[in-house]
């Protein structure tokens, strides 16, 4: 008999996000949280060959979006998500958490334009807006594949 394990969802991983923010007291706004959402799923798919969750981001304005997840914080605008801890629902085991601990402190530490300007200068995102002017809406959806190759070569030139 095989046991089922809960499929993981961007807002279990983006209410971890905002559980851990909570702990340290680091405001997180929804652009910034987007952007540890992304760099998270990147990061999975080359360290575990695998996504971390189904859903895919669309190269918006800003950076990597993933459209449900931006409605359900859209009410906070541009502000920080103010958010009690127990209305954060999330269920990772002990590899996840540390996987996405590690994504916190990498890139947690910066703000929400820090991380802009950075998925800007990657080829992803780049290759998502291709034909698109700076300022103009796209809904494009970011090739996973293409970020895989494109970070796992980073880590590659890192080590």
């Amino acid at each position: 008999m095989s046991v089922k394990t809960k499929k993981i969802k961007a807002l279990d991983v983006a209410n971890y996000f905002l559980f851990i923010s909570n702990k340290e007291k680091r405001p997180i706004t929804n652009k910034k949280l987007q952007k540890l959402v992304y760099y998270a799923q990147v990061w999975h798919s080359v360290l575990e060959n695998k996504k971390l969750f189904k859903e895919d981001f669309e190269a918006w304005v800003h950076g990597p979006v993933i459209p449900k997840l931006y409605d359900k914080f859209k009410v906070f605008g541009s502000g920080v998500i103010i958010i009690d801890d127990s209305e954060l629902k999330f269920s990772f085991n002990k590899k996840k958490r540390d996987f996405l601990e590690n994504i916190w402190e990498v890139y947690g530490k910066y703000d929400a334009d820090y991380l802009e300007s950075l998925v800007h200068s990657e080829l992803p995102w780049q290759k998502a807006r291709e034909g698109f002017s700076s300022g103009e809406p796209s809904q494009n959806k970011i090739n996973l594949k293409i970020a895989k190759e494109y970070y796992a070569r980073k880590l590659q030139e890192n080590r």
